[in-house]
């Protein structure tokens, strides 16, 4: 048995509300229950991301930091709050989110990994359990979690076959009639390595042309555009599909107005 292990990046910015008084995983989205007494006490987004994956039995996780993001390791320091084991990695190339988890590359490497992103809130609470589920009994190399959405342009969209497998990933697309995005996802130890050397081999083509620390001429990649070139390279990529759940992603004033008000 291969030991599973919480990946989460952190490295945004949070440009589109800023400015915060904290890193935008530590804002207070509802309340949690402490002590005997179950008195009240604000609970950080990042903290639902946590409890899910709890569910699933992952008793330690990384998350990768942007540089000056030190309130994170501040307020949960070594997981003793939310009973897990925590560590803390600083991001390297500024180029997106598949760069920021391949930061955990040397320790993570022959890990199951559990992934899901620290300023989206999603239901059901057992998802991580049922993505765990699906990859053993299918033998995926990822399995992604897939949520309804009304808004397909802010989302990366999935194309499902009928047996689940997942056919594209489209990245925030202009327009498009398909109903699931996903939003978490976990995955073997063959799909952390061909991300690792995808990456690799990306960033060999910019050293020849010398813009490999140029970020104005770099695009943001994305972990979809990851996850459909292992599609087109014969990875076995496979879905759960909640058509009952939602996801919110908090990174906008409006989604964050109804994340709080769905919580209180």
């Amino acid at each position: 048995m291969k030991e599973v292990v919480g990946l989460i990046p952190a490295g945004g910015k949070a440009t589109r509300v800023s400015p915060l008084p904290c890193s935008k995983e530590l804002l207070p989205i509802g309340f949690r229950r402490v002590d005997e007494e179950r008195n009240l006490r604000p609970k950080v987004v990042c903290h639902y991301l946590l409890e899910k994956m709890q569910l699933a039995d992952v008793t330690k996780a990384y998350f990768v930091l942007r540089e000056g993001k030190w309130d994170i390791p501040a307020y949960f320091g070594n997981g003793t709050m939310i009973h897990m084991n925590l560590a803390y990695l600083i991001m390297g190339l500024p180029f997106g989110v598949p760069y920021t988890i391949d930061q955990a590359y040397p320790f993570v490497k022959d890990a199951i990994i559990v992934f899901g992103f620290p300023d989206i809130i999603f239901q059901p609470d057992d998802a991580f359990v049922q993505l765990l589920k699906r990859l053993r009994e299918t033998n995926a190399d990822i399995v992604l979690g897939g949520f309804p959405v009304e808004v397909p342009q802010k989302w990366d969209m999935i194309d499902l076959c009928n047996d689940g497998r997942i056919r594209q990933v489209f990245m925030k697309p202009a327009l498009s009639d398909l109903q699931f995005t996903w939003a978490i996802a976990v995955w073997s130890p063959a799909f952390t390595r061909f991300m690792h050397k995808y990456l690799s081999s990306i960033q060999k083509t910019r050293e020849k042309d010398n813009s490999v620390y140029n970020t104005s001429k770099q695009r943001e990649l994305c972990v979809g555009d990851v996850i459909q070139s292992a599609i087109q390279n014969d990875m076995k990529v496979y879905s759960v599909i909640f058509e009952d759940g939602n996801c919110i992603d908090i990174g906008t004033p409006e989604d964050m107005i109804k994340a709080i008000k769905d919580k209180i």
